[in-house]
């Protein structure tokens, strides 16, 4: 079978799957993990852009500015998926990121595909929560959707900075906006099914942005979720075991701490290590505007005075 070159990389049919139907379940699922495989090798290869978007992102929201994902079908889900994890894991303000869709909240569980057809809609729905000290990244798998493309360049007019995450190479949302994030995965599995090797490479690409984003903005120390939100059992315990690795305290003086800083494991290992009270600990992260690893150096610094 033979790509039709008009259209998008990730509209063509994949060649090793013509006889998906035929096969079996076992030879069905290993040819899905041998063309999963080339994914992160795509991933790598866009690296220097993801790294210039990133670096980008991350000086706008030390200046006090918001991220936004806007995409339609599968890429609007994705990044709403990333925007709602950074609350619980970074335990940051949940307006900091944020995910819009094509079709609105509606679209989330139910696909409303004509959606991503509006140009102007993009534009009215970025327009409407933007300004111009924030960062949008549009994603389209195709690289090509009307819907996310209107809302890049009118974020761009705005003054925002922006930047696109698509699979396919040459594509119309890389011309719209700053930074060019371009991830060929190649023809999908299934023709045009682009939740398959385009979502996985697309889920990759928002974790760097969002992950590193946090570390520069303080809220992993060494390698540690030190700001991570104790809303759940298990959650608690992951709490102690952090103050634990970050201090060297034993479980009991750990679990003590936790308890008097109302579960922050950031106040915890600050009192620890320290010898302060929570007050200290407290006026330490307000120093470093809750940057923990300047809140560290500041006590440090107050410590040798």
């Amino acid at each position: 079978m033979k790509h039709n070159t008009s259209q998008p990389i990730t509209e063509q049919s994949n060649e090793q799957t013509a006889n998906l139907d035929k096969l079996s379940v076992p030879e069905i699922i290993r040819i899905m993990n041998a063309e999963d495989q080339s994914v992160a090798i795509s991933v790598q290869q866009a690296l220097p852009d993801i790294g210039a978007a990133v670096g980008g992102i991350v000086e706008r929201m030390k200046r006090g500015g918001r991220l936004f994902y806007i995409g339609a079908g599968t890429s609007g889900r994705l990044g709403i998926l990333d925007a709602s994890e950074c609350p619980p894991t970074f335990g940051v303000n949940r307006e900091l990121v944020t995910g819009i869709i094509a079709g609105g909240e509606a679209a989330i569980m139910t696909a409303i595909e004509n959606a991503e057809d509006d140009a102007d809609a993009g534009a009215r729905d970025i327009e409407a929560i933007i300004t111009a000290a924030d960062a949008v990244v549009g994603i389209a798998a195709s690289g090509n959707t009307p819907y996310v493309i209107g809302a890049i360049r009118r974020a761009r007019e705005i003054g925002a900075l922006t930047a696109g995450v698509s699979c396919n190479q040459g594509a119309r949302l890389s011309e719209a906006a700053q930074y060019a994030i371009e991830v060929p995965v190649g023809p999908e599995v299934v023709t045009g099914s682009t939740r398959l090797k385009a979502g996985t490479a697309t889920k990759m690409v928002l974790n760097m942005i969002t992950t590193t984003a946090m570390i520069k903005l303080g809220k992993v120390y060494g390698n540690l979720m030190v700001n991570v939100q104790a809303t759940n059992l298990k959650l608690r315990d992951r709490v102690v075991r952090i103050v634990q690795d970050a201090t060297g305290a034993d479980q009991v003086t750990a679990a003590a701490h936790v308890e008097q800083a109302d579960g922050d494991a950031r106040l915890a290992i600050l009192m620890i290590r320290f010898g302060i009270g929570k007050a200290k600990a407290l006026e330490a992260l307000q120093q470093s505007h809750d940057h923990f690893g300047d809140a560290v150096e500041w006590l440090e610094k107050e410590s040798l005075a």
